[in-house]
């Protein structure tokens, strides 16, 4: 299998207020836990992960040299196991996919299914998404940005420590290029009717629906959505697109 092309660094553009604000906070998009790497993760790891998973910089990467064409590209906060990101690189192979988790388990878990799949559209970068989108990631350069399940922080004194905050969506919002999509998905209904809250307040965003979405054809249920959904619970969808530059 061909190596995959190693990022080619630019330099960043100067720092968003958004971008500094999360710095200074210390945000991050995830929180450790503990998870056993299976062997067929860890050979996928030692196999596939120099072919696909791109190491973190501060610098912008040139995502063109990194998957050899110029396509659309979505980012993925946190994808957990894989699975649902796995079924939209391969449904869509006209874009190009970056997926960002800290979880070794999950990153070998992926990178198994971009082998079992033959994906070429789908790279991984292991580390913090706030960071990832902050240096990493030029404004407007995204054709969407997916964030799906994050932890919904139950307790009210943790609600501080939610991924979906003003700071966090001015700042995908920023890295969207216009008409780009925000999707965010959620089980727990305290937690959709916060996201409602924060992203209809952005100013860089609209709402694509009156409220919650439908599904999007292009977000696939995983297996315990579909157990949850069968025991009654909820699941919200919302995507938000970034506003046309006026002028």
């Amino acid at each position: 299998m061909p190596a995959a092309p190693s990022p080619e660094p630019v330099q960043a553009a100067a720092g968003s207020t958004p971008a500094n604000a999360l710095r200074a906070r210390g945000i991050r998009s995830f929180v450790l836990r503990t998870g056993r790497t299976t062997t067929g993760q860890a050979r996928a790891l030692a196999e596939l992960g120099p072919h696909f998973v791109l190491p973190y910089a501060s610098l912008a990467a040139n995502w063109d040299a990194v998957f050899g064409r110029t396509a659309p590209r979505i980012l993925e906060v946190g994808f957990g196991m894989g699975e649902a990101t796995a079924q939209i690189a391969q449904a869509q192979p006209e874009r190009d996919f970056i997926g960002v988790e800290v979880h070794t388990p999950g990153v070998g878990a992926l990178l198994l299914r971009i082998e079992k799949l033959g994906l070429v559209n789908q790279r991984i970068v292991q580390h913090d998404a706030v960071e990832v989108l902050r240096d990493m990631v030029v404004p407007n350069a995204l054709a969407g940005v997916h964030v799906y399940f994050p932890d919904p922080w139950h307790k009210k004194r943790h609600h501080k420590r939610r991924l979906i905050q003003p700071g966090f969506v001015e700042l995908a919002a920023s890295r969207l290029a216009p008409g780009g999509y925000l999707h965010c998905a959620t089980d727990w209904g305290p937690y959709a009717e916060h996201m409602l809250e924060v992203l209809s307040a952005s100013e860089s965003l609209v709402n694509t629906a009156a409220g919650y979405a439908p599904r999007p054809a292009w977000r696939p249920l995983s297996k315990f959505e579909q157990r949850g959904l069968r025991l009654g619970h909820g699941v919200w969808d919302l995507v938000f697109e970034k506003r046309a530059i006026s002028g």
